[in-house]
């Protein structure tokens, strides 16, 4: 069996204790929450089936690490270079992908995400993709809310997608430039 580590970072945010983890290339492979640590590991095991992934917790500060920091501290766009792999089906790799091409400051629907990527009857699908994501914040799956401007589902909280989106200033109802989408989800 293939064993994958992963370098384990762990940082307080202005929203809870963070834990990120890279590979030996630097590239970011999951973001999560303390309190979700188990989940986390679950959704490794799912993200890379016949494979083992360790963990291995360390001491030094990843490029990623630094740019997520920044990004709190107000450099927003800091997190659209940061490099991703992750596992998942090549379907939850295209809605990922989408993901990123949300921009902070903004909004879409789950709709609006289904049709961006040519799939506009998947909206149950790009909804399950979305809560899949492995690695938040970077991959901005907190940018998708419902149709009606509603925040939706967030696998780190709803407390946190909303702190989120204001500090992105992308707050449903707030003045900001929405991206344009469809009617519907």
């Amino acid at each position: 069996m293939t064993t994958l580590t992963f370098l384990l970072e762990r940082s307080e945010t202005p929203i809870g204790h963070m834990l990120l983890a890279t590979d030996e290339a630097g590239r970011l492979r999951i973001l999560d929450w303390l309190e979700y640590e188990n989940d986390m590991r679950q959704l490794l095991r799912r993200q890379y089936p016949g494979m083992s992934v360790r963990l291995e917790n360390t001491g030094q500060t990843s490029s990623a690490m630094q740019a997520v920091m920044r990004y709190f501290d107000g450099d927003l766009a800091a997190i659209d270079t940061i490099e991703v792999a992750t596992g998942g089906t090549p379907f939850q790799r295209e809605v990922w992908a989408a993901l990123r091409t949300i921009t902070h400051g903004s909004s879409l629907s789950y709709l609006g995400l289904a049709a961006r990527i040519g799939r506009p009857t998947a909206v149950r699908a790009v909804g399950m993709a979305n809560g899949a994501n492995p690695v938040s914040i970077v991959v901005p799956c907190h940018r998708v809310i419902g149709s009606n401007a509603t925040l939706t589902g967030y696998g780190g909280g709803l407390h946190r997608k909303r702190w989120l989106l204001e500090h992105e200033k992308a707050l449903p109802g707030r003045q900001h430039d929405q991206q344009t989408e469809l009617p519907g989800f």
